[in-house]
């Protein structure tokens, strides 16, 4: 316990009258030490504020830093030691003035352990507490609360979280994919994301979706038509005189909207073109370098087929993704090659980034395999606070100036693509850099591709891309691009005959 007051008494050992004693007084708290001078022998005594038994822990501790054994006792709240001569010369006054210290030591050790307990356990709860404000803020941000609106993920789960990997780094062995931030980036890159991972090849199979007797007709047909290259040349050189009516293009040449096409020979018609609300826009326009592609049914257009971006240009293709409720992106180009900028990224790194009145934030990223990857964002309104989610499918092994090396992983992207789009009624934004060439060779092959899979027997390739051009022109630009369609058409009917029951 803690000390009141200490008294150290030296004295001759009774009973020796003559003994000199001198009594100092040792401080004002009641401390006082008696001293004999010149004995063999030193006795004292100290009092506390409670009564103690020999074996008290705490006057046990009290001699344990005296390193020379005291023989001491106790009576009530006193405590009598005896000094006999000791090699250390330590004195009665010493031992009283001693009594107290280790008490005050320990006592400080136990305040700082406290302390430094008391300590840890606020930074836990801090930190526990500013995770959760974090966790709650990115839902809120994310539009995950109670106010965001009800969509499916399914087609999302099946596409992006199927093979999540966990968070880090990208596998990079592979050459084609140690190269990936190098096509689609037009600077330097951070770290990777959180949100990236591995490639994880998956095939999407060929749909069973046609009879035999018609798939065998297409493909022979499709055959011949590849075999036969002065057919070929000549179905080429008709559509390249082929001339769209109407065909006016005032508004996207005009001098308030030129600025904003990549390509001045790539713009879009005046009759179906996409119209902006021009109330929303910053720039109080309507115009967008966009077009409209329909299929069958005026009122429901399949594709939106735009040009890659320009810095200047991306809340209005933010809008424009808004404004049509559309949910895929299938984006057809690098944002740089051979050192040309192809298509601004419009996109976040990671997080996200607010363009004009819209909020897009990363999802995920994943890496289907060398030749294309799959992006996941949330795009939130900032004025109506509506959220909803969408994705991109983005294709990297498609040069501008050329053709892919095979039609086969431009077929399953294209199946991935329409699994994520099943059941959707809004057009899919197709884009590369000008959005005619690439753009329109992948709107070709799909377009026929889903006529055959509802049952039209009969496919007239260069007639579905005069319909195409109709609607924005310079559509496919090569010959290349249209014989790799057609290829593209015919492979997927054999991957189709295939997959059917023998």
């Amino acid at each position: 316990g803690s000390m009141a007051h200490k008294m150290a008494a030296a004295e001759a050992p009774p009973p020796k009258p003559e003994g000199v004693r001198k009594e100092l007084a040792a401080n004002q708290d009641g401390v006082r030490k008696s001293e004999a001078a010149a004995t063999t022998e030193e006795y004292g005594y100290i009092v506390t504020k409670q009564r103690c038994s020999q074996s008290d822990e705490s006057i046990e501790n009290m001699w344990l830093c005296l390193c020379v054994p005291v023989p001491r006792s106790v009576v009530g709240p006193a405590v009598t030691f005896r000094i006999r001569p000791n090699s250390k010369n330590l004195t009665a006054g010493d031992v009283a003035a001693n009594a107290v210290q280790p008490t005050s030591r320990w006592l400080f050790a136990t305040l700082v352990a406290m302390a430094c307990m008391g300590s840890i356990l606020v930074a836990a709860m801090t930190i526990a507490c500013l995770r959760h404000h974090a966790h709650r803020l990115a839902a809120k941000k994310l539009g995950l609360g109670p106010e965001a609106g009800s969509f499916s993920h399914q087609e999302y789960q099946d596409l992006c979280r199927q093979h999540m990997a966990s968070k880090g780094a990208f596998g990079r062995a592979d050459s084609r994919v140690s190269s990936v931030s190098s096509q689609f980036s037009d600077g330097a890159q951070p770290s990777p994301s959180s949100h990236s991972s591995t490639p994880s090849w998956c095939e999407e199979p060929a749909q069973a979706n046609m009879d035999i007797s018609t798939g065998h007709m297409i493909l022979a047909y499709m055959e011949d038509h590849l075999r036969n290259k002065n057919r070929l040349m000549k179905e080429w050189e008709a559509l390249c005189s082929y001339q769209a009516e109407p065909s006016a293009v005032s508004v996207a040449l005009s001098d308030a909207n030129t600025k904003k096409n990549r390509c001045p020979d790539s713009v879009p018609y005046d009759h179906s073109r996409v119209k902006l609300k021009a109330e929303i826009n910053p720039s109080r326009s309507d115009y967008i370098n966009a077009s409209t592609i329909i299929e069958h049914d005026p009122r429901m257009p399949a594709y939106i087929a735009t040009q890659g971006p320009l810095s200047h240009t991306i809340s209005d293709f933010w809008q424009m993704v808004w404004e049509n409720g559309c949910t895929v992106i299938v984006m057809m180009t690098a944002l740089v090659e051979d050192g040309e900028k192809q298509c601004d990224r419009y996109w976040p790194d990671e997080g996200s980034s607010l363009y004009h009145i819209y909020e897009v934030n990363l999802v995920s990223e994943h890496i289907w395999c060398n030749d294309f990857l799959v992006r996941s964002f949330y795009l939130k309104n900032v004025q109506t606070q509506e959220t909803r989610t969408l994705t991109q499918f983005h294709f990297l092994s498609w040069p501008a100036q050329g053709i892919p090396t095979s039609t086969r992983p431009l077929l399953d992207f294209r199946r991935k693509v329409n699994k994520c789009y099943r059941g959707r009624s809004c057009p899919i934004i197709v884009h590369c850099s000008d959005g005619t060439g690439r753009t329109g060779t992948y709107i070709l092959i799909d377009m026929v591709l889903n006529r055959m899979a509802k049952g039209v027997k009969e496919i007239d390739i260069a007639a579905t891309l005069e319909h195409v051009r109709d609607q924005r022109p310079g559509m496919v630009r090569t010959k290349d691009q249209f014989e790799f369609a057609l290829t593209a058409v015919a492979e997927e009917v054999n991957a189709i005959l295939k997959a059917l029951p023998q």
